[in-house]
């Protein structure tokens, strides 16, 4: 353990070990199979590269990516690590060259991908080269209900098993929920406990919900971080396209990556983005995985992505130098179609896709919970923490209000519904609708028909969307989820627990008078300016919820109704300023 301490001051320039880095080396220097599951930018290659070092044979290492293995295995020969990659890009005599290499012991770290180790003439030429350590890196790709699972991974376990030669085995991966991990330990004989999971917390992030005015937001946010680099996904390569022209149009320095490019025009923005020639990527998730770019400030998903764990990893990339960085989130329903259309079309089998729409399940939750954010995700996760302190929901000052007396009313009509129908169709009985199959159902007969007439149908699916996301009904598989009530929920509905909720509506604002009417005057004053009604600047209702919410920021501006990015530009300083006083 001195010689590679000494290793790694004198080639990575780090005087210590980050969480658990030791451990894990330590157990590989016994020749002990491995499991190490660090957050992105946790220093995962670390802890086989450094071992590689003062081990005498070759580190063989596992890697999805051609990308990744190009940047990996670059960084190391610029540190003096001698190392190569053996992929499809490559021709025949380019790779043998390279065997030849590892063969004479010239190199100690040699990449390549999962189908590689399938090809019988590779397996034969690695008789002639002694392995010491296998490193399988992004291995949630080998379980079945990992979120980036490939068949060619699976295949990996039986492969390693065939070899005769038996190297140890180092499994890394960000993002293994219990099940996965437990999955990757089975599958590449890894004990129990030889698993180090340093914990998913990311201090230095910050993670945010949108939900409203989210084209406005991004430009805002673009221009107040100008010169910051940062990653914008999106799920499809259209809306990839129309976000990146949006933004060109802007003059924002920008490019694309998505599936539909060619190789050569993929290869030069990533490198125009990595070299800083560009500060906005913005990409499907074909982009990222082991882009080592330490200062992207921000990851904005401008559609939601279909599981918690691709975008843990996804918003993980920013802030990998550990300064403080953003994790934004816009959500809109109509994303999880694109989604559900993604599963829809996927190879999978039913249990496959079941599990999927659990996922989607679970990421839309995140969007409606009033939780702490990085709570919620850790709790996915299987681990237990405290609030952050940071995220949008833990800085919501809003007022918590007791909504048992409306929860009791949903869960009392979720009941009489016989626990078989959706949140649509609940809303809609809830607030007294006429539709067709409310009749054909007799439901409009039910006691709570009716029940919450006073509140709009997506009101009232909003809030059927926080009970679920706070556990007081749990969903069905598959892909029409139904609504049943959890033990949580029964407690409520036997006045055994209370439910509170922080305040949605602007209905009950208690305005601050005195700014009130400075807002109102400086509306005055503005109109008279220019010739114009006083409505005209902004109605009563968007100066009561100034009022209310005192935004101290273009950007929480903008996330009041009635300020859009024209009336923002205008006259957003001059309000500002009476508000920030």
């Amino acid at each position: 353990m001195n010689r590679v301490k000494a290793l790694l001051k004198e080639k990575f320039g780090y005087d210590s070990f980050r969480t658990g880095q030791a451990e894990i080396i330590e157990k590989i220097l016994n020749h002990e199979n491995v499991l190490g599951i660090m957050p992105t930018g946790g220093g995962k290659s670390v802890c086989y590269q450094l071992p590689a070092l003062v081990l005498d044979g070759l580190t063989l290492v596992i890697s999805p990516l051609i990308s990744l293995m190009k940047d990996q295995v670059d960084s190391l020969n610029e540190m003096g690590i001698p190392a190569a990659f053996i992929n499809s890009s490559l021709s025949n005599p380019e790779i043998q060259q390279r065997i030849r290499l590892a063969v004479d012991g010239k190199i100690k770290l040699l990449y390549v991908a999962p189908e590689r180790l399938e090809s019988a003439s590779f397996r034969q030429l690695l008789q002639y080269v002694p392995i010491e350590l296998l490193a399988v890196d992004e291995a949630h790709c080998i379980s079945q209900w990992g979120h980036d699972f490939r068949p060619s991974y699976l295949k990996l376990a039986d492969t390693i098993e065939e070899l005769q030669q038996k190297p140890t085995i180092i499994a890394l991966t960000a993002t293994a929920t219990v099940h996965v991990a437990d999955d990757i330990l089975r599958l590449l004989q890894i004990p129990t406990n030889n698993q180090i999971n340093t914990g998913f917390a990311r201090e230095n992030l910050t993670f945010q919900v949108v939900k409203d005015a989210k084209e406005n937001y991004l430009l805002e946010y673009l221009k107040l971080n100008k010169g910051q680099a940062g990653i914008i996904y999106a799920s499809t390569r259209k809306e990839v396209e129309r976000l990146h022209h949006l933004l060109k149009d802007q003059g924002i320095a920008v490019a694309a990556y998505h599936g539909g490019m060619s190789e050569q025009d993929r290869s030069k923005n990533q490198e125009d983005f990595l070299f800083d020639r560009v500060r906005v990527m913005v990409a499907t998730n074909a982009f990222g995985m082991g882009i080592n770019k330490s200062n992207v400030r921000f990851v904005i998903h401008a559609q939601i992505p279909g599981n918690l764990e691709s975008y843990y990893q996804e918003a993980g990339r920013a802030g990998r130098d550990g300064l403080p960085s953003e994790a934004i989130l816009f959500y809109a329903p109509k994303d999880l179609q694109v989604q559900k259309y993604f599963v829809d079309q996927s190879e999978g089998n039913e249990d496959y896709k079941k599990n999927e729409y659990n996922k989607l399940r679970e990421m839309d939750q995140y969007a409606h919970t009033q939780m702490c954010l990085q709570r919620y995700i850790l709790r996915y996760f299987g681990e237990d923490s405290h609030d952050c302190g940071r995220c949008s929901n833990c800085m919501d000052s809003r007022e918590v209000i007791d909504v048992t007396t409306e929860a009791q009313k949903v869960l009392s009509c979720v009941k009489r519904m016989g626990e078989r129908f959706g949140k649509g169709l609940v809303a809609k009985v809830l607030t007294g609708s006429k539709d067709q199959k409310i009749t054909q159902w007799q439901f409009d007969r039910l006691s709570t028909y009716g029940l919450m007439r006073d509140w709009s149908q997506k009101e009232v699916t909003q809030l059927i969307d926080y009970l679920t996301a706070e556990g007081y009904f749990t969903l069905t598989e598959g892909q029409f989820p139904l609504l049943t009530i959890s033990p949580a929920g029964i407690n409520v509905l036997l006045g055994k627990e209370k439910v509170t909720r922080k305040q949605n509506a602007v209905k009950t604002l208690q305005v601050d008078d005195e700014l009130f009417e400075e807002l109102r005057s400086l509306r005055t004053q503005l109109a008279q300016e220019q010739n114009l009604p006083p409505y005209i600047i902004f109605s009563d209702k968007t100066l009561q919820e100034f009022a209310e919410k005192q935004p101290q920021t273009t950007l929480e501006m903008l996330q009041i109704k009635g300020v859009g990015q024209n009336k923002l530009d205008k006259y957003g300083e001059a309000f500002l300023a009476i508000l920030q006083k």
